[in-house]
């Protein structure tokens, strides 16, 4: 009759070890995030003052995805340095871009097709950019924790392009 119960019992104490034990090995040093499937937009600093609002459209292995994406300002890393135990931080500036994403089903390594519209503070369209590029693949956290792919663009006066990575 109690049987149920224990099996229950120790099958999540097995796990639970298990996880525990994964936890412990020395080639567990993966982050416990998730990937965004996305599609990061950033407004170079001298071009965001011209820009209010921004639609996405994103299209890739036949299916498409478009939204008007909001804005948020941007932002740059600034080292704060070390204290004498060891422990580093680093505060946020602003840099002057705005930074707007576009969530995806999906993300591959095949082509990416962006389209961005946008409208000036004044109401008035601004030129439609287009691009089409394939995502980058990176391993971040080393080759043991998976590869990470990214898909990020920049609008300027000049158009849109794909953002290097660092």
């Amino acid at each position: 009759m109690h049987k149920p119960g224990r099996l229950l019992v120790l099958s999540t104490a097995a796990l639970l070890s298990a996880f525990v034990s994964a936890c412990d090995s020395p080639g567990s040093a993966c982050p416990a995030i998730a990937q965004a499937t996305a599609v990061s937009v950033t407004v170079n600093a001298g071009y965001a003052p011209k820009v209010e609002s921004l639609h996405v459209r994103a299209c890739q292995d036949g299916t498409c995805k478009e939204a008007d994406v909001e804005l948020r300002l941007g932002s740059t890393s600034v080292d704060s340095g070390c204290n004498p135990e060891g422990a580093c931080s680093a505060t946020a500036s602003p840099d002057g871009t705005k930074v707007g994403v576009l969530m995806l089903d999906a993300l591959s390594e095949s082509p990416l097709a962006v389209t961005v519209s946008s409208t000036a503070p004044d109401g008035t369209a601004l030129p439609v950019r287009s691009l089409e590029f394939r995502p980058q693949a990176a391993y971040p956290f080393g080759e043991q924790c998976g590869r990470v792919l990214s898909a990020s663009v920049i609008l300027d006066d000049a158009g849109l392009h794909q953002q290097a990575r660092p």
